[in-house]
């Protein structure tokens, strides 16, 4: 899919991007990177985002305490929760994400907000990204699914300098996260990959960035997705616009039964977390963990 340039400024090619060594893959590794973009660029994301976790951005870039000149790169980026509201503090950005279908809505942002911003195609796994090339690294609910957590533990640490920040927002495993995930677990086929909310733990967290960080803090705080529609507009507004749920659907396309069931068990999960009123709005309650962390002189590279 071709992007637009012209829909917002975009800085020139900055040196730090390394247009090789460390974006060489295995058509195994290939493989991968494009099953998971297959499966994020499905629904509409941007309306996902802006209607659930938009608010979240500025809270990551007052803990990453990001101000003017700071050089940032926001991980998963999406199309800019985070990245947006860092170039509006001043900063220089550059949003990353496997899935560049989104960089079309972040670029109608940016325009609309007057900020300047780069968009760059990239695996969290293997961001190609030269060391020590940034002051702060965010992800914001996006690093946390990477399938290869320590991998990409790894690369957030190894492109910021020594002494700079990383800043990561992620879903507890008991503030929502679990229990959203348990419904659908039995839908999909078996994996023995680590749960996402590994980087909502606090211990899971520091285990994936080990040594090479100092000075973990960490703040647990909730927010509320509100939805239009009652319980049945929330599970709606999911089969519509979160590309897992989507494709988790797909893969249930004429089994009318394990559908069936897969409706009931969602609908389940919100009726039983919303704390809307009847008639009203959905409004259901997730936790999150921010880990804020210093990269240790000599480890960032």
């Amino acid at each position: 899919m071709h992007l637009p340039h012209s829909v917002a400024p975009t800085r020139p090619s900055w040196p730090h991007i390394d247009a090789g060594g460390n974006v060489t893959t295995s058509k195994i590794e290939q493989a991968e990177r494009d099953a998971v973009r297959s499966v994020w660029r499905l629904g509409d994301y941007h309306r996902f985002a802006r209607t659930l976790i938009w608010d979240v951005g500025p809270v990551l870039v007052r803990a990453a305490g990001i101000g003017p000149g700071v050089r940032v790169l926001d991980v998963a980026a999406g199309s800019g929760n985070v990245a947006l509201r860092a170039a509006e503090a001043g900063a220089e950005v550059v949003a990353c994400d496997i899935t560049p279908e989104h960089f079309e809505a972040g670029r109608r942002e940016a325009a609309r907000r007057g900020v300047e911003l780069e968009w760059v195609e990239a695996d969290a796994q293997h961001l190609p990204f030269h060391d020590a090339s940034f002051d702060v690294v965010t992800s914001s609910f996006g690093v946390m699914w990477a399938p290869d957590q320590r991998r990409a533990a790894a690369e957030l640490v190894r492109v910021a300098r020594p002494g700079g920040t990383i800043c990561v927002a992620a879903f507890t495993p008991d503030g929502g996260l679990g229990d959203f995930l348990a419904v659908f677990a039995p839908f999909m086929p078996a994996s023995d990959a680590p749960s996402p909310a590994v980087w909502g733990d606090r211990d899971g967290v520091r285990g994936l960035l080990g040594h090479r960080v100092s000075g973990v803090r960490d703040e647990l705080r909730s927010y509320v997705e509100r939805v239009p529609g009652g319980p049945e507009g929330f599970c709606d507004f999911y089969r519509q616009t979160f590309g897992p749920v989507i494709a988790i659907y797909r893969g249930l396309e004429g089994d009318d039964s394990r559908r069936a069931q897969l409706d009931e068990a969602f609908l389940e999960f919100v009726v039983a977390r919303n704390a809307g009123a009847p008639g009203g709005d959905a409004e259901v309650a997730f936790e999150y963990l921010i880990t804020v962390a210093e990269v240790g002189e000599g480890l960032g590279g």
